[in-house]
C-alpha cells in the first residue's frame, strides 16, 4: 500500500518554521511521506502567521487555492492567525480543522478523525481546536526533527511573550512566555549535531527570556555554555533577541567562542524616541546604541541587524528623519523594514493619526536603500579576505549559496554539498552576494 503524502505550508519566522518541523516530524514517524505536490497530498497543513493584515489575507488565498487543487484532501490551518481569528477561517469552504499554536503536535491525530472531504457536499463550519492560554505555563518537548531538505535546523527554545508593545498581536496568539528545560534542548542539539548537521539555530517568540520562568532558573547565557560544551556541533547561532534582553554574558560568549556565530539580530522599531515611548518599547535610542555599540568593539566582524516599523500611528517626517539618521550612525549590516499594519486588539489600533500608505511606502523604500548601503560597505570590507560558509540548498547559476557565520550570503561552485563547511577566498561580488575562491572543504 502506498505511503500517505502530507504538504505542509508554513508562513511567518523561525519559531513557526521550527513548529512546522515538529508538525512535519510527527506525520514522518507515523508512515507519511512529504510531497511538494498539494495534488498528490492527503493531508495538507498550513501554519500560519498573523503579524500583518497582509499574511492573513495570503493565509486565505492560499487556502482556497490549495483546496481548488485538491478536493478532497483534509486541509488543516494551523498557527498563529488560526488561533486569533479561528471563526473567520472556520467559514472558509474546504477548511477542515483550524488548530491553534500549542496544538502541533495534536494535528496528526486531528488529521486522522476527519472524514474525507465530499466536493459535492454542503460546506460545513470547520472544527476548532483553540488554545486556552489561562492553562498552559510549559512547552512540549520536541523530537530532533527531519528538515525537509533545510540544512540549518531551527530548535524551539521558547514561546509567548509578556511584553506589551502596542502594535504587536503576538502574545495574544502565542500566550506567556515559557521556556524549554534545558536538559530537554541539549538532547535535541546533541541528536541534530550527531546526525550530522553543522549548524543550528536557537529561536523562541521572546528568546532573551529563556529561562527565567524555570525552576530554578536557566539564563540564556547558560544555555549557550551549555550547548557549546557539545564537541560534536560545528556552530550555533541565535534568532532575532529583544534589546534589553541581550545580556553581556552573552556577547563574551560569542567572543570567546568560535563556534557561536558572531551574528546578532537586535530588534529597534524606531530610531526616534518618541515613537518607541509611544510603542511601549522599554528602551531610548541611546541605550540601545551601548548595546550594538559593545557588540561591535567585542566583535569587529560581527553581522548586526535589525527591525524596523515605518509608519507607526503618529509618525511624523522629523521622527522618520530621527530614525534615518540613527540607522546611519549604527554599524548595521542589514535592516528588515516593514510597514504599520493595523492588528485589532492591540493599543495602536485605537491610536489617532494613522499614517498614510502612499507615505509608509516612502519611508520604507528610503530604508530599505540605506539597508542595501549599509551590507554593501560591510561586505566589501571582506574582499580578499579568507572566510568560511556553510554550503546550503540553495542554488543560483549553477553556483552554490553558503551562508558565513557574520551571515553573508556567499557563492562557490556547486560541486561542494549542502551541509558542508567551506573555506576560500573572496574574490569578488555579484549581487548582494560575494563569490568565493580557492575554495576547499574545512
Amino acid at each position: 500500500m502506498a505511503a500517505k503524502k502530507l504538504y505542509l505550508a508554513t508562513f511567518g519566522c523561525r519559531t513557526n518554521q521550527a513548529d512546522s518541523a515538529a508538525i512535519r516530524q510527527s506525520f514522518l514517524a507515523d508512515g507519511f511521506e512529504e510531497t511538494d505536490r498539494c495534488d498528490h497530498a492527503d493531508v495538507i497543513v498550513v501554519n500560519s502567521c498573523t503579524v500583518t493584515h497582509r499574511s492573513d489575507q495570503q493565509v486565505r488565498q492560499l487556502s482556497r487555492k490549495l483546496r481548488r487543487e485538491n478536493p478532497t484532501a483534509r486541509l488543516i490551518i494551523a498557527g498563529c492567525y488560526a488561533q486569533r481569528e479561528p471563526e473567520t477561517l472556520a467559514r472558509i469552504a474546504g477548511i477542515d480543522a483550524v488548530v491553534g499554536t500549542t496544538r502541533h503536535n495534536e494535528i496528526l491525530a486531528i488529521a486522522k478523525s476527519l472524514q474525507a472531504p465530499d466536493p459535492a457536499s454542503v460546506h460545513e463550519v470547520a472544527a476548532i481546536y483553540r488554545d486556552d492560554f489561562s492553562k498552559i505555563r510549559s512547552i512540549t518537548e520536541s523530537p530532533a526533527i527531519q528538515l525537509g531538505g533545510r540544512t540549518r535546523p531551527f530548535i524551539k527554545i521558547q514561546d509567548g511573550c509578556d511584553a506589551a508593545c502596542a502594535y504587536c498581536i503576538i502574545p495574544s496568539v502565542r500566550g506567556p512566555s515559557r521556556s524549554v528545560p534545558p536538559e530537554a534542548i541539549i538532547r535535541q542539539v546533541r541528536a541534530l549535531a550527531e546526525s550530522g548537521y553543522k549548524e543550528i539555530v536557537l529561536t523562541g517568540i521572546h528568546m532573551g527570556t529563556y529561562g527565567l520562568h524555570l525552576q530554578p532558573r536557566h539564563a540564556l547565557d547558560k544555555l549557550l555554555a551549555d550547548i557549546l560544551e557539545i564537541q560534536s556541533l560545528a556552530q550555533i547561532r541565535l534568532s532575532s533577541l529583544e534589546p534589553m534582553e541581550l545580556s553581556r554574558h552573552v556577547i563574551e560568549l560569542a567572543a570567546a567562542s568560535d563556534r557561536l556565530a558572531p551574528h546578532f539580530h537586535v530588534c529597534l522599531q524606531s530610531g526616534s524616541d518618541r515613537i518607541l515611548k509611544a510603542m511601549l518599547r522599554p528602551y531610548k535610542t541611546v541605550k540601545f546604541a551601548s548595546i550594538v555599540e559593545e557588540i561591535r568593539k567585542r566583535l569587529p566582524d560581527a553581522g548586526i541587524g535589525t527591525d524596523l516599523i515605518v509608519g507607526f500611528p503618529g509618525e511624523t517626517e522629523q521622527d522618520h528623519r530621527d530614525t534615518v539618521n540613527f540607522v546611519r550612525r549604527m554599524p548595521f549590516t542589514y535592516l528588515h523594514v516593514f510597514p504599520y499594519s493595523d492588528r485589532p486588539g492591540t493599543r495602536a489600533f485605537a491610536m489617532p493619526e494613522h499614517v498614510d500608505a502612499s507615505i509608509k511606502k516612502r519611508r520604507g523604500e528610503e530604508l530599505r536603500a540605506l539597508s542595501d548601503e549599509k551590507n554593501r560597505e560591510f561586505r566589501k570590507r571582506f574582499l580578499g579576505a579568507r572566510m568560511r560558509a556553510l554550503a546550503l540548498t540553495d542554488e543560483e547559476e549553477s553556483q552554490r549559496i553558503g551562508l558565513t557565520g557574520n551571515y553573508l550570503r556567499v557563492r562557490f561552485p556547486r560541486e561542494f554539498h549542502a551541509n558542508s563547511f567551506v573555506e576560500g577566498l573572496i574574490s569578488g561580488e555579484t549581487g548582494h552576494d560575494l563569490l568565493m575562491s580557492d575554495t576547499l572543504l574545512e
